[in-house]
């Protein structure tokens, strides 16, 4: 329910940018960004500017060229991202947000159940329950056949002989 306790405690107003962290929430993903690599020339860029920057283009889905002057450059920017997603930085920030997001919520730490729509009548929904232990062994994976090559196929060698 919308208190005014609760609306003050949720104003972005007084940011620059609605996706931009407040002090309290950046205190909770700092210690999850690694520090820079020992050897080279310490870090020119404010890793919360950095941190600030991605979460405007994921919150407006902006495209790298509209990022605005005022937050470091779309390369900047990019090359943080693709660092991040390949050394998992970004799923560990996301996992402990949601696991602190669960506990506030006084919730277990990972749901177990979801919800599913039905497709039967509108309105009707399937709760299924998780599974207790998963991993990649309890996922069933989707295969799909191969594809027949561009030299087996007789469209192709139609045309080669044409040209």
């Amino acid at each position: 329910m919308w208190t005014n306790e609760n609306r003050a405690r949720y104003d972005r107003s007084r940011l620059r940018y609605p996706s931009d962290l407040t002090d309290a929430e950046w205190a909770h993903v700092v210690p999850l960004i690694p520090p820079a690599k020992r050897g080279g020339n310490r870090r020119h860029v404010d890793e919360r500017e950095v941190v600030n920057g991605l979460m405007y283009v994921l919150s407006t889905g902006c495209q790298w060229r509209a990022v605005p002057k005022d937050l470091p450059p779309r390369s900047t920017l990019y090359d943080y991202f693709d660092r991040w997603s390949w050394d998992g930085t970004l799923d560990r920030i996301h996992d402990a947000l949601y696991v602190k997001c669960r506990e506030a919520a006084a919730r277990e730490a990972s749901p177990t159940a979801a919800i599913i729509p039905g497709s039967k009548s509108p309105g009707t929904s399937q709760s299924v329950k998780s599974a207790e232990k998963g991993g990649p062994a309890s996922i069933r994976r989707a295969t799909t056949p191969a594809r027949r090559s561009w030299a087996k196929s007789a469209t192709s060698s139609s045309i080669r002989q044409a040209c």
